[in-house]
């Protein structure tokens, strides 16, 4: 057996079966997993890989439901309602996930996405939610080279750009000319470091620089043909950039630099508004 990880999956033993459900096993007690989230065939013995926080009345409970956001992870949730003790986030799970008034930064709407912070509160020992997440992030050097491929978590919008959350670690910045598509609120995708700035806080694009991204990018078109019917892409020399962006994931420019270098290879032939591989 092992202590229960709330807020997170736990591999669990089943102890025995009752009407309302099986109760699993672990150092912290027995746990129940209701009826209507047990698989068919499971049995006593077996071990069951569930989700575990606290139901409505404060029981330790597990489920086969996949929350939207793990314990110690940030997540972009919908604010469900309001409460005395704060707002409720939909985290795909029956109980609401509280974001305590404290942990706010502003009065937020019904409906609304924030980006959250998962953590276990010490006192009440329950899962709760801050939006007040970049208290959350590292404060120590970045472990990376300008160049390095990272992985962003949108945080925000702002008049420069859109604050990121690098590798889940680090505060960085997405400029707006190195956008080339609205992006949305939690939304993940691939970048690239480009600075780290002298107060520890990161640069970052969405392509690398240099003659790495025209080789790149040529090898993501090439691939891209290869897999259209036809091998006739719908992206030409007048396409909107969005429209470059959406289906290749590249700027227009570097999209021309692409078929070009592809071009004079003699593998494509061009079209106003088609690329097409030979």
């Amino acid at each position: 057996m092992a202590s229960l990880l709330l807020g997170d999956y736990n591999d669990l033993e089943v102890a025995r079966e009752t009407s309302i459900g099986l109760y699993l096993t672990s150092d912290d007690g027995d746990l129940l997993l209701p009826e209507k989230y047990v698989e068919a065939g499971t049995r006593v013995g077996d071990v069951v890989r569930v989700f575990v926080y606290r139901d409505s009345e404060d029981r330790l409970i597990a489920t086969n439901l996949r929350p939207l956001a793990l314990v110690d992870s940030f997540a972009a949730l919908t604010v469900k309602d309001h409460g005395p003790a704060g707002a409720f986030l939909d985290w795909g799970l029956e109980k609401d996930l509280l974001l305590p008034y404290r942990n706010q930064r502003r009065d937020l709407r019904v409906g609304e996405r924030v980006l959250v912070y998962v953590y276990l509160d010490e006192e009440s020992d329950r899962l709760v939610a801050s939006t007040k997440w970049k208290q959350f992030l590292k404060n120590t050097p970045f472990p990376g080279q300008p160049g390095d491929e990272v992985r962003l978590l949108v945080a925000d919008e702002t008049e420069l750009g859109y604050p990121v959350i690098v590798n889940g670690t680090h505060q960085g910045l997405l400029f707006h000319n190195e956008v080339f598509r609205p992006l949305r609120l939690g939304e993940t995708l691939p970048g690239f470091l480009k600075q780290i700035r002298p107060d520890g806080k990161l640069d970052v694009r969405l392509q690398q620089t240099g003659y790495g991204e025209v080789e790149s990018a040529t090898d993501t078109l090439l691939k891209a043909l290869k897999a259209a019917p036809g091998g006739r892409l719908p992206l030409g020399d007048k396409s909107l950039a969005e429209d470059v962006y959406r289906r290749v994931g590249m700027s227009k420019k570097v999209f021309k630099k692409a078929v070009g270098a592809l071009f004079r290879q003699g593998l494509v032939t061009l079209e106003p508004e088609a690329t097409v591989l030979k």
